[in-house]
Order: structure tokens, then sequence, then C-alpha cells
């Protein structure tokens, strides 16, 4: 693994332990509160949405950033 792998692992994995505390937080939120560079921290953000760990909604030069929702269908009544 190449130190720049190691680095956005660690972040994601960061990322995710505040998300799993605080259940939302803006892009500026983690950047400064996992002291992380604006390049790991996008890079970091694009992983975890590739693989289905966050949702990103744009907030004007911010994203939100949050846990999934669980898919929670509606059980249909007979």
């Amino acid at each position: 693994m190449t130190p720049l792998q190691e680095t956005l692992q660690g972040a994601c994995g960061r990322m995710m332990e505040y998300l799993q505390e605080k259940k939302e937080a803006t892009s500026w939120q983690l950047k400064l509160a996992l002291h992380l560079s604006s390049s790991v921290l996008y890079l970091a953000l694009g992983m975890l949405l590739e693989q289905g760990k966050i949702r990103l909604e744009a907030d004007d030069i911010n994203y939100k950033v949050s846990l999934p929702q669980p898919d929670i269908t509606p059980q249909q009544q007979f």
C-alpha cells in the first residue's frame, strides 16, 4: 500500500467515526476537526461516496455529509 493510500484509508476511518458520533457534518467541519488537507478530504469523501458509506448534499460552497439512512420499504397491508 502506498503512503497516499494509507493516508486516505486513515482519513476515511476517522471520517466514519466522526459521522457515527455526530450523525452529520459539513465538509468544512470534517476538514477542521480531522486536520485534513483539501486534497485528502475530497479524495476520501469520493471514496466513501463510491462505497455507499456516506451521502453528500451540496450546500453553497460546502457539502453536507451524513450516513445513509436505511432503506425502509413500507409493508403492504392486505
